[in-house]
Protein backbone atom coordinates (compact mmCIF):
# COMPACT_ATOMS: atom_id res chain seq x y z
CA UNK A 1 0.00 0.00 0.00
CA UNK A 2 1.52 3.17 -0.65
CA UNK A 3 0.74 6.20 1.86
CA UNK A 4 1.56 10.07 1.30
CA UNK A 5 1.59 11.92 5.03
CA UNK A 6 0.90 15.72 6.11
CA UNK A 7 3.46 16.09 9.00
CA UNK A 8 5.25 18.92 10.19
CA UNK A 9 7.32 17.72 12.94
CA UNK A 10 10.50 15.88 11.67
CA UNK A 11 11.02 13.60 14.40
CA UNK A 12 7.45 12.51 13.93
CA UNK A 13 8.09 12.09 10.88
CA UNK A 14 10.87 10.17 11.01
CA UNK A 15 9.22 7.80 13.67
CA UNK A 16 6.32 6.82 10.90
CA UNK A 17 9.02 6.18 8.56
CA UNK A 18 10.66 3.76 10.84
CA UNK A 19 7.74 2.05 11.88
CA UNK A 20 7.11 1.55 8.64
CA UNK A 21 10.33 0.30 7.76
CA UNK A 22 10.67 -2.65 10.34
CA UNK A 23 6.71 -3.74 9.83
CA UNK A 24 7.60 -7.33 8.51
CA UNK A 25 5.82 -8.10 5.92
CA UNK A 26 6.92 -4.36 4.34
CA UNK A 27 3.22 -3.60 3.51
CA UNK A 28 3.19 0.37 3.69
CA UNK A 29 5.25 2.46 1.25
CA UNK A 30 5.66 5.86 1.97
CA UNK A 31 5.84 8.17 -1.38
CA UNK A 32 5.25 11.62 -0.36
CA UNK A 33 5.73 13.63 2.88
CA UNK A 34 5.37 17.71 3.31
CA UNK A 35 4.08 20.05 5.95
CA UNK A 36 0.79 20.95 3.95
CA UNK A 37 -2.07 18.66 2.29
CA UNK A 38 -1.23 20.64 -1.23
CA UNK A 39 2.20 19.99 -1.10
CA UNK A 40 1.55 16.56 -0.53
CA UNK A 41 -0.89 16.14 -2.83
CA UNK A 42 0.20 18.29 -5.86
CA UNK A 43 3.15 15.36 -5.76
CA UNK A 44 3.41 11.67 -5.79
CA UNK A 45 1.23 11.66 -2.89
CA UNK A 46 -1.86 12.34 -5.35
CA UNK A 47 -2.41 9.02 -5.94
CA UNK A 48 -1.58 7.47 -2.17
CA UNK A 49 -3.76 4.94 -1.09
CA UNK A 50 -4.20 6.36 2.25
CA UNK A 51 -3.42 10.13 3.30
CA UNK A 52 -2.13 10.49 7.11
CA UNK A 53 -2.99 13.29 8.48
CA UNK A 54 -1.74 15.43 11.12
CA UNK A 55 -4.74 17.49 12.55
CA UNK A 56 -2.75 20.71 13.70
CA UNK A 57 -0.12 22.00 11.91
CA UNK A 58 2.80 23.84 13.79
CA UNK A 59 1.58 26.71 11.39
CA UNK A 60 -1.32 27.41 13.20
CA UNK A 61 -3.50 25.18 10.50
CA UNK A 62 -6.28 22.80 11.28
CA UNK A 63 -6.67 20.21 9.27
CA UNK A 64 -10.24 19.24 10.44
CA UNK A 65 -12.18 21.58 7.81
CA UNK A 66 -10.01 20.11 4.55
CA UNK A 67 -11.62 16.14 5.69
CA UNK A 68 -14.70 16.10 3.87
CA UNK A 69 -13.09 17.91 0.69
CA UNK A 70 -10.02 15.07 0.43
CA UNK A 71 -12.55 12.07 1.28
CA UNK A 72 -15.29 13.92 -1.68
CA UNK A 73 -12.34 13.58 -3.78
CA UNK A 74 -12.27 10.02 -2.71
CA UNK A 75 -9.02 9.55 -0.79
CA UNK A 76 -9.05 7.28 2.41
CA UNK A 77 -8.19 9.74 5.22
CA UNK A 78 -6.41 8.65 8.78
CA UNK A 79 -5.91 11.57 11.07
CA UNK A 80 -3.13 11.23 13.52
CA UNK A 81 -3.31 13.64 16.25
CA UNK A 82 -1.81 14.87 19.63
CA UNK A 83 -5.26 15.91 20.36
CA UNK A 84 -7.14 12.39 21.35
CA UNK A 85 -10.29 13.67 23.31
CA UNK A 86 -13.62 11.83 22.66
CA UNK A 87 -14.81 15.20 21.12
CA UNK A 88 -12.31 15.14 18.43
CA UNK A 89 -12.25 12.27 17.74
CA UNK A 90 -15.67 11.95 17.26
CA UNK A 91 -15.30 15.39 14.94
CA UNK A 92 -13.05 13.60 13.36
CA UNK A 93 -14.86 10.84 12.10
CA UNK A 94 -18.22 12.91 11.60
CA UNK A 95 -15.57 14.69 8.76
CA UNK A 96 -15.39 11.40 7.03
CA UNK A 97 -12.17 10.43 8.27
CA UNK A 98 -11.82 6.42 7.99
CA UNK A 99 -10.19 6.39 11.21
CA UNK A 100 -7.97 8.19 14.02
CA UNK A 101 -4.88 7.36 15.47
CA UNK A 102 -3.70 9.43 18.78
CA UNK A 103 -0.41 10.11 18.23
CA UNK A 104 0.91 8.15 21.44
CA UNK A 105 -0.52 4.81 20.36
CA UNK A 106 2.56 2.08 19.28
CA UNK A 107 3.63 1.42 15.66
CA UNK A 108 1.74 -1.75 15.79
CA UNK A 109 -1.03 0.39 15.32
CA UNK A 110 -0.03 2.63 13.54
CA UNK A 111 0.79 0.63 10.45
CA UNK A 112 -2.17 -2.02 10.87
CA UNK A 113 -4.78 0.91 10.67
CA UNK A 114 -3.32 1.92 7.23
CA UNK A 115 -3.03 -1.37 6.41
CA UNK A 116 -6.62 -1.95 6.89
CA UNK A 117 -8.23 1.69 5.60
CA UNK A 118 -6.14 0.70 2.09
CA UNK A 119 -7.98 -2.21 1.95
CA UNK A 120 -11.45 -1.08 3.05
CA UNK A 121 -11.35 -3.08 6.28
CA UNK A 122 -12.59 -2.37 9.63
CA UNK A 123 -9.78 -1.47 12.20
CA UNK A 124 -10.09 0.29 15.36
CA UNK A 125 -7.57 1.50 17.67
CA UNK A 126 -7.62 1.94 21.21
CA UNK A 127 -8.02 5.59 21.44
CA UNK A 128 -10.89 5.98 18.77
CA UNK A 129 -12.77 2.53 20.33
CA UNK A 130 -13.37 4.45 23.45
CA UNK A 131 -14.40 8.03 22.07
CA UNK A 132 -17.02 5.21 20.06
CA UNK A 133 -17.77 3.68 23.55
CA UNK A 134 -18.58 7.54 25.45
CA UNK A 135 -20.46 8.29 22.31
CA UNK A 136 -24.27 8.98 23.07
CA UNK A 137 -23.41 5.67 25.64
CA UNK A 138 -23.66 3.50 22.32
CA UNK A 139 -21.41 0.71 21.59
CA UNK A 140 -22.55 -0.68 18.45
CA UNK A 141 -23.94 2.27 16.40
CA UNK A 142 -21.02 3.53 13.92
CA UNK A 143 -20.89 7.33 13.73
CA UNK A 144 -21.82 7.96 9.57
CA UNK A 145 -20.77 11.22 8.15
CA UNK A 146 -23.50 13.70 6.48
CA UNK A 147 -22.01 12.38 2.88
CA UNK A 148 -22.18 9.08 3.71
CA UNK A 149 -25.52 9.17 5.39
CA UNK A 150 -27.04 10.86 1.98
CA UNK A 151 -24.98 8.38 -0.72
CA UNK A 152 -27.03 5.53 1.31
CA UNK A 153 -30.21 7.32 1.08
CA UNK A 154 -29.89 7.97 -2.60
CA UNK A 155 -28.86 4.34 -3.02
CA UNK A 156 -31.62 2.93 -0.96
CA UNK A 157 -34.23 5.23 -2.76
CA UNK A 158 -33.22 2.75 -6.13
CA UNK A 159 -30.90 4.99 -7.76
CA UNK A 160 -27.45 2.83 -8.94
CA UNK A 161 -24.41 4.44 -7.71
CA UNK A 162 -23.95 6.50 -10.76
CA UNK A 163 -27.10 8.05 -10.56
CA UNK A 164 -25.94 8.59 -6.87
CA UNK A 165 -22.95 10.39 -8.03
CA UNK A 166 -24.96 12.46 -10.27
CA UNK A 167 -26.91 13.59 -7.80
CA UNK A 168 -24.27 14.61 -5.16
CA UNK A 169 -21.48 16.08 -8.08
CA UNK A 170 -18.97 13.41 -6.63
CA UNK A 171 -17.84 10.47 -8.71
CA UNK A 172 -18.88 7.06 -8.88
CA UNK A 173 -15.85 5.63 -7.09
CA UNK A 174 -16.53 7.89 -4.20
CA UNK A 175 -19.85 6.56 -3.97
CA UNK A 176 -18.09 3.59 -3.73
CA UNK A 177 -16.53 4.48 -1.10
CA UNK A 178 -18.64 6.06 1.21
CA UNK A 179 -20.95 2.92 0.91
CA UNK A 180 -17.82 0.63 1.32
CA UNK A 181 -16.73 2.72 4.36
CA UNK A 182 -20.27 2.11 5.91
CA UNK A 183 -20.09 -1.12 6.07
CA UNK A 184 -16.54 -1.03 7.64
CA UNK A 185 -17.80 0.94 10.29
CA UNK A 186 -20.48 -1.21 11.05
CA UNK A 187 -18.28 -4.07 11.20
CA UNK A 188 -16.06 -2.31 13.39
CA UNK A 189 -19.04 -2.30 15.93
CA UNK A 190 -19.32 -6.50 15.50
CA UNK A 191 -22.74 -5.27 13.18
CA UNK A 192 -21.14 -6.72 9.85
CA UNK A 193 -23.69 -4.97 6.50
CA UNK A 194 -22.38 -7.32 3.56
CA UNK A 195 -25.09 -6.76 0.99
CA UNK A 196 -27.45 -3.98 0.40
CA UNK A 197 -30.75 -5.45 2.57
CA UNK A 198 -28.78 -5.58 5.44
CA UNK A 199 -26.86 -2.46 5.73
CA UNK A 200 -30.41 -0.81 5.04
CA UNK A 201 -31.73 -2.94 8.10
CA UNK A 202 -28.43 -1.38 10.51
CA UNK A 203 -29.39 2.39 9.34
CA UNK A 204 -33.31 1.94 10.01
CA UNK A 205 -32.45 -0.01 13.39
CA UNK A 206 -30.16 2.57 14.08
CA UNK A 207 -31.98 5.70 13.17
CA UNK A 208 -30.49 6.91 10.29
CA UNK A 209 -33.25 6.91 7.90
CA UNK A 210 -36.71 6.06 8.44
CA UNK A 211 -38.85 3.30 6.70
CA UNK A 212 -40.44 6.57 4.63
CA UNK A 213 -37.42 7.62 3.28
CA UNK A 214 -37.32 4.43 1.65
CA UNK A 215 -40.81 3.61 0.13
CA UNK A 216 -39.28 3.13 -3.40
CA UNK A 217 -36.55 0.36 -2.17
CA UNK A 218 -39.83 -1.60 -0.51
CA UNK A 219 -39.41 -3.87 -4.18
CA UNK A 220 -35.63 -4.35 -4.22
CA UNK A 221 -35.46 -5.02 -0.09
CA UNK A 222 -36.24 -9.04 -0.37
CA UNK A 223 -33.41 -9.50 -2.60
CA UNK A 224 -31.27 -10.39 -0.17
CA UNK A 225 -28.35 -10.70 -2.44
CA UNK A 226 -29.09 -7.20 -4.34
CA UNK A 227 -25.51 -5.33 -3.90
CA UNK A 228 -25.22 -2.98 -6.86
Amino acid sequence: MTLAVVEDTPVVLEGIRSWVAADPGKRVEIVASGNTVDSVLDGAGAHADVLLLDLELDNGVNSLPRIPELVAAGRRVVVYSVHEDDATVMAVLQAGASTFIAKNETKEHCVDTIVAVARDRPYVPPVMAGALVAADGQTSRPMLSAREREALLLWFQGMNKQSVALRMGISEATVKQYIERARVKYASTGRAAPTKTTLLARAIQDGLITADDIIEYQSLAADHHTRD
